[in-house]
């Protein structure tokens, strides 16, 4: 799964990092990065030099890309993964580690949901945040097909069936719904 397209993102980023109450010295994931990073940079620039922002996705090309960007403009502390998330144990970041973890315009790619949250909830430390934003099920201008999206209450059921806790729902821009769980 890359998280390419993601379409709107200036919409959903206005708000997210201050949500995710991402600090100097964390670690995040950018899980399903796509070939910009545009989820893994914002959170570097905060994290600063003591963090890391591992940019996670299933194509390799995607990952050159992010690493050239990282390179071009001074990223040291964003690391690239490759890692297939359907598969539970496959991402190499050091289990129970992450403290807050993004899956942002990625799950309409996925036929194995409660895989990818299983897989994200043992890469976050006790106490880490996952936050998931997705496509609503409207009609919109672009993104993934209709019968692609998945609604807000599936995302919820699978964060409850893998063992996380909701602690917020949002509006993230007139395309998309955030939520955010902890672990």
């Amino acid at each position: 799964m890359s998280g390419a397209p993601r379409g709107g993102n200036e919409l959903i980023t206005a708000n997210i990092f201050e949500k995710l109450g991402i600090t100097a010295g964390m670690k995040v994931g950018d899980f399903g990065c796509g070939n910009l990073g545009y989820f893994a940079f914002p959170p570097a620039k905060i994290v600063g030099k003591d963090g890391i922002v591992y940019a996670v996705d299933i194509l390799k090309s995607v990952l050159q890309s992010v690493d050239q960007i990282a390179k071009q403009q001074g990223y040291d502390n964003v690391r690239t993964v490759w890692s297939n998330l359907e598969i539970v144990g496959a991402t190499k970041i050091p289990a129970g580690t992450l403290d807050v973890a993004a899956l942002i315009n990625v799950l309409f790619q996925s036929d194995k949901d409660e895989l990818v949250f299983q897989e994200i909830k043992r890469l976050l430390k006790s106490g880490g945040k996952m936050m998931v934003v997705d496509w609503k099920s409207i009609t919109t201008p672009f993104g993934p097909p209709m019968a692609d999206r998945i609604k807000k209450e599936e995302v919820i059921a699978h964060g409850n069936k893998a063992g996380l806790t909701v602690i917020e729902e949002f509006e993230a821009g007139p395309y998309h719904y955030g939520v955010i769980f902890v672990k």
